[in-house]
């Protein structure tokens, strides 16, 4: 016995040495390795904060050319002698270019005039020549944003005129854009800012801009300044990228993009420097360590007696779970393969039952882990106490037990077993002073019937836990070939949305919704359409159930929402209407994807009415409002999808200030002659007015509908009567169509309903 034990001590001692002395061997050489890796890091590091500097030094550089200039273009006599058809050149040259020159230093100047041609040009040298086509494509950009931007900040008045405001005059804040261009072989700050008025003024119409594009060199105390206020020294400016290793670049760019110049300086490395002074230490401590790793040697030599006498207990540590003490899933899969070899024959039944607690989750969430634990303890001992003598009860993982029932005389057999597990599992856990209560779902499969291969087995009894939760959780089901034929469907389905949105296969339509009058289309609401390459039409009835439970909610909707933004050009003046699934408030980044869609297809915010449902609020997770309100903050309306579906949508309307009430359908279909249908109607209409919502009614069907509707003032309506969702090309026909004929109103002639299509 002890001949053995020294042998296997002797085994683990070496299995242990060895592998120690090179792990510390290449531990040693990483460690070397990642220093000097990170010394490299740090360098490049310091170099990307000099970078930094530099660039924030610029950029104030940049916002003072501009503030530079307010002294000429905020100013209501530069405003109207420049505006004038025939302005007068002197007075420009004197009282704005030349002025510039001789106060800011701005030796080159360019006048634009509102139809955006060249309307005065300034060099101190009294030179036109620097001028070219060239140089005037660079500045275009930053032209264009100014005249953008100052037409954006007229705000439209009830009188139907168009007002603007200036900032205040204490602040003296221009409309302008900066940057850097070439000029003669040689970079140029420039500041191109529109002619603003002091005052406030009121016009029939919005006219852009003439913008003053005033440059000075970048060279001398300019760039000097710049070395200050980054705090580097040494600054070059050279023509072209350096290929010194020691020294850093930041590029100048035009507003086109091209790279017009380099400021170049002396970077400093602090990671080098640091590498200098420690690697002498390293080295000491090499040396240190390889003599600390002779005495563990024999330290552990000495060990690995003790390890061998608990080998036993750790091989059924390995096999069991810590927590509950039940064999964990290796040892259960195992057992199982016993079991089914020793049945082999088929003679008797062999039930393979996987179990899952019903929201364990919220247990560990509300009352911690440490009561989550207990929970599992507790469920344990039941499990043992309530299955027979010659059953396997194992703890998977987390939540979830697996049991085997051997010798099960039939199904009915099995149901009362498991009915007393689950008997035994509802009554209360005590946790501390409180009563918990819990409940299983249960999913069986039974060999020889439903095969004998463990592996199969275990994968028919998760497919049968998963028909168990999905029908209400806190009960059982035992395989059936459906449910795999199901899974397998779904699987399929899966499969083939994923290749049909890669390949931008799927389709939309859209559903038109009419204002109170009905004379007036003033929303869409895209909805996504799936139709196969065999002609096979999949109804969202089916398809977003499997995006929603795969993950592919999140890029269906992503690319509903970019198709949905830009198909709204071809209809200007409505709203686009897209619905977007809770899963999706989930991404982090969901609020950025929908600016950089908006964006993308340079849609205004205002277009684009987000519908929720109330389920995006379960959990009460403070994400999801921070989200709502970042999007109802960027102009982009929020609408409340099937309201009154819900039990506490008034809380939700109390919490989120919701643009639009999108009324559930059952409300409408129900009131033609039901008194409480029509009165629990009226009274959400009233709620949301009171609230300053816009009220939707979803499921027109009638004209006596619609007219009620109208009666009481509801904004929007949508619905089969009023058209079924159109693809695109039908939507601009049937919007054409109703503006001609029947912009005279509902109740003249009711053919106009939209076309068929598909639902």
């Amino acid at each position: 016995m002890y001949k053995s034990t020294g042998n296997s001590g002797s085994r683990i001692a070496n299995a242990i040495i060895v592998p120690m002395v090179a792990v510390v061997v290449i531990s040693l050489s990483g460690i070397f390795a990642l220093l000097h890796w990170s010394a490299r890091v740090s360098d490049e590091t310091a170099e990307q904060s000099q970078y930094q500097l530099i660039a924030g030094a610029l950029r104030l550089t940049q916002n003072y050319l501009a503030k530079q200039q307010n002294g000429v273009v905020i100013w209501d006599e530069a405003y109207h002698r420049i505006n004038q058809p025939e302005p007068s050149q002197g007075w420009i040259y004197d009282n704005v270019m030349h002025w510039l020159y001789k106060t800011d230093g701005f030796n080159r100047s360019v006048l634009i005039d509102r139809e955006f041609k060249l309307g005065s040009v300034y060099a101190q040298n009294h030179s036109t020549k620097w001028l070219n086509a060239k140089l005037l494509a660079d500045l275009k950009p930053a032209i264009a944003k100014v005249r953008a931007r100052y037409i954006a900040s007229f705000k439209r008045t009830p009188s139907g005129l168009f007002s603007y405001t200036p900032e205040l005059i204490s602040t003296r804040r221009s409309i302008a854009e900066t940057g850097v261009v070439a000029l003669e072989g040689e970079p140029y700050l420039f500041s191109a800012a529109a002619i603003i008025p002091q005052i406030q003024s009121v016009t029939p119409r919005r006219v852009p801009p003439a913008v003053l594009v005033s440059m000075m060199p970048l060279r001398g105390e300019k760039l000097q300044e710049i070395s200050e206020m980054s705090r580097l020294d040494g600054f070059v400016l050279m023509q072209q990228q350096s290929s010194e290793a020691d020294l850093g670049r930041y590029p100048l760019k035009s507003p086109l993009g091209e790279t017009i110049g380099v400021i170049a300086w002396q970077t400093s490395q602090p990671g080098t420097q640091m590498m200098r002074r420690i690697d002498p230490l390293l080295i000491l401590a090499a040396l240190m360590i390889a003599a600390v790793v002779v005495l563990v040697t024999v330290f552990t030599r000495q060990m690995t007696r003790r390890l061998a006498r608990s080998e036993a207990k750790a091989v059924h540590t390995a096999r069991h779970d810590a927590l509950s003490g039940l064999p964990n899933r290796s040892r259960f899969h195992a057992m199982l393969s016993d079991t089914l070899t020793e049945n082999a024959d088929g003679e008797t039944n062999t039930a393979v039952v996987y179990i899952d607690l019903d929201h364990f989750k919220d247990i560990n969430d509300t009352l911690g882990h440490s009561a989550g634990d207990k929970v599992i303890v507790a469920v344990a001992q039941r499990l043992r106490r309530v299955i027979p003598e010659s059953g396997i009860v194992a703890r998977i993982s987390g939540d979830e037990f697996a049991m085997v029932i051997r010798n099960c005389e039939d199904d009915v057999w099995l149901d009362f077993i498991l009915d007393q597990v689950q008997d035994e599992i509802s009554r209360p856990i005590m946790i501390g002073r409180r009563e918990l209560f819990a409940s299983l779902s249960m999913g069986a499969a039974i060999a020889p019937r439903d095969g004998n291969d463990p592996d199969e087995l275990l994968r028919k009894a998760d497919i049968a836990l998963y028909d168990a939760k999905a029908n209400g959780r806190g009960r059982r089901s035992f395989f059936e070939q459906s449910m795999e034929l199901q899974v397998q469907s779904r699987d399929k389905m899966s499969r083939e949305l994923r290749l049909a949105l890669k390949n931008d296969e799927l389709d939309l339509a859209f559903q038109p919704q009419t204002d109170t009058s009905a004379k007036r289309i003033v929303s869409v609401e895209a909805l996504a359409r799936w139709t196969m390459d065999d002609g096979t039409v999949v109804p969202p009835s089916q398809f977003i159930p499997v995006a929603e439970e795969t993950g592919l909610i999140n890029e269906l909707g992503i690319w509903v929402l970019n198709k949905a933004c830009a198909k709204a050009h071809e209809w200007p003046g409505i709203t686009m209407s897209v619905n977007v699934s809770p899963n999706q408030f989930k991404h982090p980044r969901f609020v950025e994807k929908v600016m950089a869609i908006l964006a993308a297809n340079n849609l205004p915010p205002q277009r684009l009415e987000i519908e929720v449902t109330e389920t995006v609020f379960a959990g009460r997770n403070d994400s999801v409002l921070k989200a709502l309100r970042r999007l109802k903050n960027l102009g982009v309306k929020v609408a409340l999808d099937d309201f009154g579906s819900g039990y506490s949508s008034l809380s939700y309307l109390r919490r989120f200030p919701f643009d639009t009430l999108k009324i559930d359908r059952d409300f409408v279909s129900d009131m033609n002659g039901n008194a409480e249908a029509e009165a629990i109607l009226v009274s959400i209409i009233q709620l949301g007015k009171a609230l300053g919502m816009t009220i939707v009614a979803e499921g027109i069907e009638t004209i006596e509908q619609i007219r009620f509707l109208q009666a009481h003032d509801c904004h929007r309506m949508q619905g089969y009567f009023i058209s079924r969702p159109l693809d695109a090309c039908a939507l601009s026909q049937f919007l054409e169509d109703f503006q001609g004929k029947y912009s005279a109103g509902f109740g003249m002639d009711l053919s106009y309903r939209g076309r068929t299509a598909e639902a």
